[in-house]
């Protein structure tokens, strides 16, 4: 009952991330877009208003018009809009569900043996430290360098790309790619609570006392609401990524996960962009491109096989296959569970069989399973699964 208690909390955690994360991308995109499509008024009074930039629009049977002040607005409204809670619900519900299905579940989920040896507790460590780590690194960047924009968005970049290589070296593939995504987004959601909120409240409070508003709080703002953009897309690859194993189980999974990002910044400049009135086709054939170059480059090569085995001996290796790295869970009586995990019991008569296109699909091409390969099975012993599969001879003999 406890691993159903978790599953249902697993669902709705995920459920609800997705939820608010949908509320938080769609307004950045929007903003974004408004910015992107104002117009100067031609109307006088508005112009003396201090209204830079208006636009107007129609959607679900109402016209809109929203508008743009320069500075400050000669009077606050008595309600005022704060778009805040979408951002810290999104990070708060992620993180929630990265503590319950990776850091509970450490040995399992963040620890790949084959790429390097550790405790849980350091595992555990290492993955809270690449959160909290990412965020400052970032905001002395900006802090140091931010009057330098290109400078300053090479060098994050470049951190990007570094903290990509060494969690790949750390944990395993699937936790990797999701923890770079997590610091992402830990970085977005800190440029909200730390420089995006703070700013547009100082901004409010010296309206309200009468005061002259510092320029420098919108600049900074704005400059971190630009950076989110073109996170938005590499994080939603990152968190995507634990479904698709041919990423991150692939040879150099850094650079896959580095090469896909940058597809995403470029599919999210072309949209900003074209926002702007520029179609120029450049910056989605470029993520094409190394999309297209990544796929092949990771193409699962074909398995090498021995000389022809007849059906018996074939399934006689699945089995002792089986019986090394499977049976530990998914057994009458597991070792490494209280019962048997998703209610598989290989030990079982016909179940092998039964259940052979869920092994080639979960062992072969997806590889999550052994779940963080903790019983070691081998790229040869997946290759003998597959070819047994493939051959259509994914039957038990007939006892003799």
């Amino acid at each position: 009952m406890e691993a159903y208690f978790l599953d249902w909390a697993n669902l709705l955690l995920r459920w609800l991330h997705v939820i608010v994360a949908i509320a938080w991308i769609g307004s950045s995109f929007y903003f974004v877009w408004l910015d992107n499509h104002l117009t100067p008024p031609t109307d006088e009074q508005l112009k003396k208003q201090g209204v830079g930039g208006e636009l107007w629009a129609v959607h679900g049977g109402g016209f809109y018009n929203p508008q743009k002040y320069l500075g400050a607005p000669p009077r606050l409204p008595e309600h005022l809009h704060w778009f805040y809670w979408e951002s810290y619900s999104t990070w708060l519900s992620g993180f929630s569900l990265f503590l319950l299905v990776y850091i509970f579940n450490a040995r399992t989920y963040l620890i790949d043996p084959s790429v390097a040896q550790l405790t849980p507790a350091i595992a555990i460590a290492a993955a809270l430290g690449f959160l909290a780590l990412g965020w400052i690194v970032y905001d002395v960047l900006c802090r140091v360098f931010g009057k330098n924009e290109k400078l300053l968005s090479g060098l994050i970049i470049a951190y990007v790309v570094a903290a990509a290589w060494g969690a790949c070296h750390l944990f395993s593939g699937r936790a990797a790619f999701l923890i770079i995504g997590a610091m992402i987004a830990t970085i977005m959601s800190a440029n909200v609570f730390f420089w995006i909120i703070p700013g547009q409240r100082k901004v409010v409070a010296a309206m309200k006392a009468g005061q002259p508003v510092d320029p420098v709080h919108g600049q900074r703002g704005k400059q971190r609401s630009v950076h989110n953009t073109y996170f938005t897309l590499p994080v939603l690859f990152a968190m995507l990524s634990n479904h698709y194993s041919m990423t991150y189980s692939a040879s150099n999974n850094w650079a896959v996960l580095v090469l896909i990002m940058v597809a995403g910044v470029l599919v999210r400049q072309f949209f900003i962009l074209r926002h702007k009135g520029n179609t120029q086709p450049i910056y989605p054939i470029l993520a094409i491109a190394i999309l297209a170059g990544v796929a092949a480059w990771i193409a699962p090569k074909p398995a090498v096989t021995t000389a022809a085995q007849t059906t018996e001996n074939q399934f006689a290796e699945v089995q002792k296959i089986v019986q090394a790295r499977c049976i530990q869970c998914h057994a009458t009586h597991p070792t490494m569970m209280d019962s048997p995990a998703k209610g598989l019991m290989f030990d079982q008569p016909g179940v092998i069989e039964a259940k052979s296109q869920l092994i080639y699909q979960q062992v072969v091409q997806q590889k999550i399973m052994p779940l963080g390969n903790l019983t070691n099975i081998t790229e040869q012993e997946r290759a003998t699964i597959a070819h047994w599969f493939e051959s259509g001879n994914a039957v038990i003999p007939a006892s003799k």
